[in-house]
């Protein structure tokens, strides 16, 4: 079983309530779930959160859409995983984050069979990609390894930190991109962020039709120098960097 979990909440610090902002009448969370169902690879996909009160209407909106929806730890998103995974009896887990709505499945797709074909564990994208189109695929046993073992706290935050922390005992592949497209920013951390994707959306979206890939949101963006330039000078991962500054001040 190749589950999808998506982790998302709504007590985002640097963009609140981020996933339900709303697109042409749809919250960013719909989008990256309507994008997820266009895999050829995924067989379930689950909307992973917490018990915080403030992600009720989204959980509500994603089931009202069809989506199963697991609730776990708010901080410890490691376990969240592992418990949402087990829940659904995976056996590979495909990690999305919820700042990513305009994720490209084809990418997805074409790493599942890079992972199959490596017969490798854990595999995800080079840096070389977008930042916004982030998707990891690893392993059950490998996902219960770092669930049983990882102790730091920024290790517990972020899924697959351990492993990447560890990597005399895991093994990994990473797909590398054609072309360098580091520069491009599609994921939504900040208020910038946002404006960026939201102007994607409304010159790109078609309701009913298939999702478009990246390389028309490049072609966009290139053509539109404007809306790159929005988010351009926010740094990239962020968010992994404040976790791991956070590390230092553990007793």
């Amino acid at each position: 079983m190749i589950v999808a979990i998506v982790q998302a909440r709504m007590g985002s610090k640097r963009c609140e309530g981020k996933v339900m902002k709303n697109v042409l009448g749809k919250p960013l969370i719909g989008y990256l779930l309507e994008r997820l169902k266009y895999s050829q690879k995924i067989d379930k996909i689950v909307l992973a959160t917490s018990s915080d009160l403030q992600n009720a209407a989204m959980c509500e909106y994603a089931k009202l859409a069809g989506f199963d929806v697991f609730v776990g730890s708010e901080d410890d998103v490691l376990d969240r995983y592992y418990q949402a995974a087990l829940q659904y009896k995976a056996d590979s887990i495909v990690r999305i984050t919820g700042d990513c709505p305009l994720i490209d499945v084809e990418i997805c797709d074409e790493l599942f069979e890079m992972y199959l074909g490596e017969k490798v564990e854990y595999a995800h994208l080079s840096p070389r990609f977008a930042e916004g189109l982030d998707c990891e695929i690893l392993s059950f046993e490998y996902l219960s390894m770092a669930w049983r073992e990882a102790k730091k706290k920024s290790e517990r935050e972020h899924v697959t930190l351990y492993i990447n922390n560890n990597l005399n005992r895991f093994q990994k592949m990473i797909m590398d991109n054609d072309v360098d497209d580091s520069k491009y920013r599609i994921t939504v951390d900040e208020l910038e962020d946002f404006d960026v994707v939201k102007s994607i959306i409304e010159s790109l979206y078609e309701e009913g039709v298939k999702p478009f890939g990246f390389q028309r949101i490049k072609k966009f963006l290139d053509s539109n120098s404007d809306i790159y330039r929005r988010n351009s000078h926010i740094a990239r991962n962020e968010g992994l960097a404040i976790s791991l500054q956070g590390d230092k001040y553990e007793k």
